[in-house]
């Protein structure tokens, strides 16, 4: 009942040596009994982030399940308008401040592990995270069925905790010599692009410092469009107006934005993953948000495997040290252009949906229609501008951003723009009724229901009413590819099982979903992985264009992709 809880206590023990350990069951006694209580079938288990808590439990080979999550009813409910974690919604919903973690744990050098927390103060702790998931439970799962919210919840968030947990548990190998070797080559790339930088500059400075690095672009060398902010009265050096100038032509910015990467790519990947390899399995283990991303989207932390850079080829290289086990190969297989192909359906835009139909090359196409040239012999570059094009469209792009993606004027950008919507008016009419959807109820959805609220839609600030207009243009599309690639990976093991495939499905990167298989198996798992993920909109929602997925397979992530 709320206000009521207990705290069984297992493995507490004590840094004072001569002092007596706290009295406790056994966990060797207690174990094999909550198990039975915790895969009852008959009794609900309700947890706050329930896929950390499934997670530490299948250590001890307990199967947690049936399970509801009052942090994913939080997400699917009330997705965009807030964070959702236990000590927010507690405040926010109960009117009730939460014990702090560092109250009984300490912080810093004097942080303890909760082994070491006094019974006292653990019980308090825990008994009220039970206590606080209970109530925020039943207030959040009676809101289901009045805003139509359940099928989302039971049939998609909640099954795929489960998923998740299995993939965690799995990893992937990672090959250590590989980064180290990265490492080595990162090093010397950041020494060689230093004395690059000082020869460019006519002196040494610290590059890793705004505020000098300003002085020498815009103090000595005198570049354009040097802003000193108000803050620091320092000139402003960000990835934007470094990109900015390096597109002007100008060698010192470019360079600096090679150290920078180069450097950022050792620190963030090579360096730290090296560290991340678990020693028992010999594979790095990531840990998947659920509600990271206000869209629906997975987001992943410790480490991030979403962020690995694709656009340069150095990045590219880092997931070579992804590897397969011996005698297995990696297959990658991705939604090929799916927002694209999402958009071309929610727009109602016919020439484009009868292009994916054809299986044209998109990009192409729109530069044949917006720049009146023909396929056959098209200059790379025009597909290049429409390409840009096409892709910034959806992300509500402005004249100013395509100026600065592709090098080109503000008016010429403009006309861009203007005959893309010429050509493809229905693109035009859906994103002013998206916006017009968003301000009037506050959120948009997406093709499967779930609804993504919008902060600052009807501001009478300019920019953050931009900015919230710009998402209710981009989080139907984003958030329903999110949703797509979910149900395929919900129905993922019993289409591998049904197949006899002991492939694993390892990671979820945005588009793409990673498996390991045995070397004899690849090609069957790419046909029943391919029809999943082919038709994994069906029954609920028929598309107006059909969704492909490539395949690749080889022995790491990079050629696999």
């Amino acid at each position: 009942e709320p206000g009521e809880a207990c705290y069984i206590p297992l493995t507490h023990r004590t840094a004072d040596l001569i002092a007596e350990m706290p009295e406790q069951i056994a966990l060797s006694e207690a174990l094999p009994r909550l198990k039975a209580l915790l895969e009852n079938p008959a009794v609900m288990k309700v947890a706050h982030n329930a896929k950390y808590d499934l997670a530490v439990l299948r250590h001890s080979d307990i199967h947690v399940a049936p399970v509801d999550d009052s942090m994913l009813l939080s997400f699917v409910l009330d997705g965009g308008k807030h964070n959702h974690g236990l000590d927010e919604l507690s405040q926010r919903m109960l009117g009730h401040q939460t014990i702090p973690y560092k109250e009984v744990a300490g912080v810093g050098k004097a942080q303890v592990t909760f082994d070491y927390v006094p019974l006292d103060k653990a019980l308090d702790y825990a008994a009220e995270d039970a206590d606080i998931a209970l109530r925020l439970y039943r207030r959040l799962k009676a809101r289901l069925v009045p805003e139509k919210m359940t099928t989302l919840y039971q049939t998609m968030e909640r099954p795929l905790i489960d998923i998740l947990v299995n993939m965690e548990r799995a990893g992937i190998k990672v090959d250590p010599q590989i980064l180290s070797r990265m490492s080595s080559e990162f090093s010397q790339d950041s020494a060689r692009l230093e004395d690059e930088i000082y020869a460019l500059a006519g002196e040494t400075f610290n590059i890793a410092s705004p505020k000098q690095m300003g002085e020498i672009l815009f103090g000595k060398l005198g570049l354009p469009g040097g802003k000193k902010t108000g803050k620091t009265g320092a000139y402003s050096t960000g990835a934007d107006v470094l990109e900015g100038l390096a597109a002007q032509g100008h060698a010192l910015p470019r360079s600096i934005l090679d150290w920078r990467q180069v450097n950022k790519l050792r620190s963030t990947y090579t360096d730290a993953l090296q560290h991340q390899i678990n020693p028992r399995t010999g594979r790095v283990h990531t840990s998947y948000a659920m509600t990271g991303a206000q869209t629906g989207r997975l987001s992943s932390t410790d480490p991030n495997l979403q962020n690995i850079p694709v656009r340069t080829e150095a990045g590219r290289k880092i997931r070579s040290a992804f590897i397969a086990e011996p005698g297995c190969k990696l297959v990658s297989i991705d939604y090929s252009q799916i927002e694209l192909r999402l958009t071309a359906h929610m727009a109602e835009e016919e020439t484009l949906r009868q292009a994916f139909r054809d299986g044209l090359d998109i990009h192409a196409m729109t530069a044949s229609q917006v720049f009146g040239v023909p396929i056959e012999g098209m200059d790379p570059m025009v597909r290049r501008n429409a390409k840009a094009i096409n892709f910034g469209i959806i992300y509500g792009i402005s004249a100013f951003g395509l100026a600065n993606n592709l090098g080109i004027s503000n008016a010429e950008a403009k006309d861009f723009i203007d005959q893309y919507f010429e050509r493809f008016p229905g693109i035009r009419h859906f994103m002013e009724r998206a916006k017009l959807f968003g301000r009037d109820n506050g959120y948009v959805e997406t093709l499967f229901g779930r609804k993504i609220h919008l902060k600052g839609i009807a501001d009478k600030n300019f920019a953050q009413r931009g900015f919230a207009e710009r998402q209710a243009i981009n989080a139907p599309i984003q958030g329903t590819a999110a949703d797509i690639i979910k149900r395929a990976m919900l129905r993922m093991p019993a289409a591998l099982q049904a197949a006899g495939l002991s492939a694993k499905m390892l990671l979820q990167v945005h588009d793409e979903l990673i498996f390991e298989a045995p070397e004899a198996e690849t090609e069957a798992l790419v046909a029943t992985a391919r029809e999943v993920m082919e038709n994994a909109c069906a029954p609920l929602v028929e598309l107006a264009v059909p969704l492909v997925a490539d395949a690749g397979i080889a022995d790491n992530w990079m050629e696999a992709h």
